[in-house]
């Protein structure tokens, strides 16, 4: 029977394996769209921290710069002199030198009420505004490994359709393993048609003439670009320079 196991490079890349504790293409994918998303909360953050900043910073200005202190002093004096020894003087004497006054006034005071009492933000609060920003970001990278989860507990609950869908797996993998050998011939064939470039004639060329150099100028699998390694093999057309891995091949 057709095997799939071991998986080429190419299809590795696009499945995710539970048991690997480093993120994997499928998932980075999905963590950085939800990354994405947080850009938009941070901006908005980042825009009310600056405008608070500059709110302060004007009111602070027009604290400094625009106090205002006033003086006013006045001094008044009144006095009615009645002259005489009549009974009418002395009936004046008695109604208007009550009005007879004298004082003095001094008011300080300043528009000090009226300004402005801005208090800037802390660093401690600054740092409390964008801590849940933080932590938001912190699940987005660790919500991959609880959705590895997702798949064990549906095969836990529905066996059978766990089964179906392993099924489906194992045949849509035949097909894309069917369809991807016939685009890689392809591909190479192509590339096989085409003339060597003066990079790969010179590298060719210094292999040859130097046998010890081949260690430092390693080929690369024609499909995958993994390093040449003792494993690979060589195209038997001794006039093809192809190189392939152990799993391409």
């Amino acid at each position: 029977k057709q095997t799939l196991l071991p998986l080429l490079r190419e299809e590795t890349s696009s499945f995710i394996f539970p048991c690997k504790l480093a993120l994997q293409r499928p998932e980075l994918q999905h963590m950085v769209l939800e990354l994405l998303k947080c850009i938009p909360l941070l901006l908005f953050l980042l825009f009310v921290c600056g405008l608070d900043h500059f709110i302060f910073s004007v009111l602070s200005i027009i604290q400094h710069h625009s106090f205002i202190e006033y003086s006013y002093q006045t001094s008044h004096h009144l006095s009615v002199n009645v002259m005489g020894t009549s009974l009418m003087a002395e009936l004046l004497r008695s109604t208007i030198g009550a009005l007879n006054t004298s004082f003095d006034s001094e008011v300080e005071t300043s528009n000090l009420a009226c300004l402005p009492q801005p208090t800037g933000m802390t660093r401690q609060q600054y740092l409390n505004t964008f801590l849940p920003l933080a932590a938001l970001a912190l699940l987005c990278l660790a919500q991959v490994y609880p959705f590895r989860l997702r798949r064990a507990i549906a095969a836990f609950y529905f066996p059978k359709r766990e089964k179906t869908r392993v099924l489906f797996l194992y045949n849509k993998l035949l097909r894309q393993r069917k369809n991807f050998l016939y685009l890689q011939r392809g591909r190479v064939a192509r590339q096989a048609r085409q003339p060597p470039g003066p990079g790969t004639l010179l590298l060719q060329w210094c292999r040859r003439r130097w046998p010890w150099l081949r260690r430092c100028l390693r080929q690369c699998c024609t499909l995958c670009g993994t390093p040449e390694t003792p494993r690979h093999q060589p195209c038997p057309n001794p006039e093809c320079s192809a190189l392939y891995c152990e799993s391409c091949w």
